[in-house]
């Protein structure tokens, strides 16, 4: 009767603190909008250069792949209590850069992943930050080394790789497979002459000899024909192997299997360094790639990947400090105290001093990957990532 009492009095005593049983509210989640910025009629988007699908180049918009990588990091940011919508706004022109920044400004943005040529994202750069009250800009398409160099800021955060990690990751492979004398093809364009810099700093860092250098041109010029003349320019038998630096493209398509000799080639097409490919097949690629296929019904491929990297950089930097400024947000990804999983293998982070997103890359040719950089014996006291690209002691990057 005693003990019928006590229980009685404790179930009594437990009813009558209705506080102590009812569920504390949910926090409200935090919006921290998310924005893609392009040019509405940006010539890599073009429709012949989309149907010719040269390597290495763009096959969609960084809005597909920033909304995987949201879609992907919904959990988490559900978790951490944000909410982080993409939405996608497209300019003009650079006049139509002042007009984007106020929108978003009403839209509370300080958070933008990057679509843009060269010129227009450093403006973008220059104005975003006094606009928005701060911002953090992800570059998910463009390999400029100015733009990681002289060209830097503390705010520009780069998961497209750089000319440099493309050209080393080239490099790496033909000096492990002692493919050491090249036969160098250039083409006439600005862009391809930054691509040759490249590779010429790749081949004295990896010990490659380059046996010749001659350019290219595609003209209707009679009297340059014979620049455009495949055989003719590969005619020496002393290289091993053939690479061709063609930002366009074009005159790259036609030289695998076009040459004098029987020579690979590499650089702008037959093999080629990508940041990824859809014939991946380890560490969660398969699934990755076919997350995309199902929303966008096309392959997955290297600026996508970027696209949904930056997505994921973002997301990574909410999760970790959801309530914290952007200052701080830009802090741990360039300190590596923030990083994402690349479905590559390591975890992947941003080096400090460039902005860049450390990563393994492939070497690969339109039907699959054959090699995965850094190859295995090339060592760093640090992070073997950071043979791929300018190291922390050949930057010229001052603003960190």
């Amino acid at each position: 009767m005693f003990l019928s009492l006590v229980c009685a009095t404790l179930i009594g005593g437990l009813a009558l603190a209705p506080s102590a049983a009812r569920a504390q509210p949910a926090a409200k989640p935090v919006t921290v909008p998310l924005a893609v910025i392009g040019l509405a009629d940006d010539p890599r988007y073009a429709n012949r250069r989309m149907e010719r699908a040269y390597p290495g180049h763009p096959a969609g918009r960084a809005l597909e792949g920033v909304k995987l990588g949201a879609e992907d990091s919904a959990f988490e940011l559900e978790a951490a209590g944000v909410e982080m919508p993409v939405r996608e706004l497209l300019i003009n022109d650079a006049a139509g850069l002042p007009k984007a920044l106020a929108e978003l400004k009403a839209a509370r943005v300080q958070h933008i992943v990057a679509d843009l040529p060269e010129p227009l994202l450093r403006q973008l750069v220059q104005t975003a930050p006094a606009a928005l009250g701060g911002a953090l800009i992800v570059n998910a398409g463009l390999d400029s080394d100015s733009l990681r160099g002289a060209q830097c800021a503390p705010h520009l955060l780069h998961t497209y790789p750089s000319r440099a990690m493309l050209s080393d990751a080239l490099a790496q492979y033909l000096a492990a497979r002692n493919w050491r004398k090249v036969l160098l093809l250039t083409g006439p364009d600005a862009a391809d002459a930054l691509q040759t810099e490249a590779f010429l700093r790749s081949a004295r860092r990896y010990g490659l000899k380059v046996t010749q250098q001659k350019p290219f041109k595609l003209t209707g010029d009679p009297r340059d024909r014979d620049l455009a003349n495949t055989r003719l320019l590969t005619g020496e038998r002393e290289h091993e192997v053939v690479a061709v630096m063609d930002a366009n493209g074009e005159f790259a398509r036609l030289l695998p299997y076009a040459t004098q000799w029987p020579r690979p080639v590499v650089g702008a097409n037959g093999l080629t360094a990508q940041p990824w490919h859809p014939q991946w097949e380890r560490n969660g690629g398969p699934q990755l790639t076919r997350r995309f296929a199902r929303q966008e019904s096309r392959p997955m491929l290297g600026h996508d990947w970027a696209a949904w990297a930056a997505a994921k950089a973002v997301a990574a930097a909410l999760v970790d400090a959801p309530r914290a400024p952007v200052a701080q947000h830009i802090q741990r990804l360039r300190t590596g105290q923030s990083y994402i999983d690349g479905f590559k293998g390591p975890r992947l982070s941003f080096r400090a001093w460039d902005g860049q997103l450390r990563q393994p890359l492939f070497l690969a040719h339109g039907d699959g990957v054959v090699g995965l950089a850094p190859l295995d014996g090339v060592l760093h006291p640090k992070d073997v990532l950071d043979t791929l690209g300018v190291d922390e002691a050949e930057t010229t990057c001052k603003a960190r």
